[in-house]
């Protein structure tokens, strides 16, 4: 079992990540509380004991569920149920469940506190970790939501096993992000690639970069968007809603496509460019999006990402490695969309 920290100071809680790791999650329930709502899927297939007294609320599957409908009937519940301040959250499922369930504590009652039990990869390298919650909108992915951190956050792997292919890459994507933010590990060896990892070892790895980062920017106000590389792209694709794309697979094609763009600027070379579609299809992930695909519906979507205060602004690899780069010009843009429509390479395979 390997144990890390958020450092927040007075707010720093631990991440658990192992195999049975979910059978930890009652030491991470602070003793005052009362009784437990455990916010869930009806798929998710994993129940839990936070060793209180305990009620199941159930969300509906998938990105259909990330609605301000759904966390207005979620508190309703809570509501009816009773629950109060000084009682606790526990979202059971993946990146949709601990996004909502997470928001969801952070307005209720202005705010109770929560524990996510992070079931799916997206969730255990990612979205779980570092207090980001919310919900999407019809004009963009996760445009409302709240900075709430957890009591505490389990990883584990056991629930792995059983992810469908599909889910299981959505989660490889965000890995395939961090081959790239392999510096920022305060205590990893950026020699060795994330899919030679042992599972837990590379959740692991995952987990201590974005602590690291989020303990430097909680509230991304800099080094905090570099958790963003490859989102601004895949965040379009997901919006655009052209094609059957998961999250992963969007952020996958989306970290060729910054390559692309960073190429187009003179900041890396073509042999940085293949570097990404190899690490990219190492994780047995998309490094093209397959046609047609409508560059001026793309472009505005790409216009509207959260990180665009500076005009057309991006998270790009350069000499100095991976930064935020503002006034990127339309062209190049859309210039650099040509090389991801397509089937592309095949992937070369990769590791579970």
């Amino acid at each position: 079992m390997i144990t890390l920290t958020v450092d927040l100071g007075d707010r720093s809680y631990p991440v658990v990540v192992g195999a049975g790791a979910r059978h930890r999650l009652a030491d991470l329930v602070p003793a005052d509380v009362g009784r437990a709502a455990v916010v869930t899927q009806a798929g998710i297939g994993w129940s839990v004991d936070p060793g209180v007294d305990h009620e199941v609320f159930t969300i509906g599957d998938g990105e259909g569920a990330k609605t301000l409908a759904t966390v207005e009937r979620l508190t309703g519940a809570f509501a009816e149920w009773g629950l109060t301040r000084r009682d606790l959250v526990v979202a059971v499922g993946g990146g949709v469940v601990t996004d909502v369930a997470g928001f969801a504590a952070a307005v209720y009652h202005r705010g109770v506190r929560f524990v996510s039990v992070a079931t799916s990869l997206l969730a255990q390298v990612d979205a779980a970790i570092g207090g980001k919650t919310g919900v999407n909108i019809a004009q963009g992915k996760n445009l409302v939501g709240a900075f709430w951190q957890p009591q505490g956050v389990v990883c584990d792997t056991d629930t792995l096993a059983t992810l469908p292919p599909r889910e299981w890459r959505s989660g490889a994507g965000e890995v395939a992000k961090y081959e790239f933010l392999r510096h920022l590990d305060p205590a990893g060896d950026a020699g060795v690639p994330l899919g030679e990892l042992p599972l837990g070892e590379r959740v692991a790895a995952c987990v201590r970069i974005k602590a690291a980062v989020v303990a430097a920017d909680e509230r991304e106000g800099g080094t905090r968007a570099l958790l963003n590389y490859g989102h601004t792209l895949a965040h379009a694709l997901e919006a655009a809603g052209d094609h059957d794309v998961r999250h992963g697979e969007a952020v996958a094609v989306g970290l060729v496509y910054a390559a692309e763009v960073a190429h187009r600027l003179g900041r890396i070379d073509a042999a940085r460019v293949d570097e990404h579609r190899r690490l990219v299809a190492a994780h047995d992930l998309p490094v093209a999006v397959p046609p047609p695909l409508d560059p001026d519906r793309i472009l505005t979507l790409v216009g509207r990402d959260k990180k665009a205060v500076e005009g057309l602004t991006m998270v790009l690899d350069g000499p100095r490695g991976v930064e935020l780069v503002t006034g990127i010009d339309e062209p190049v843009l859309r210039d650099a969309l040509h090389a991801v429509v397509g089937d592309g390479p095949p992937p070369q395979g990769g590791s579970r």
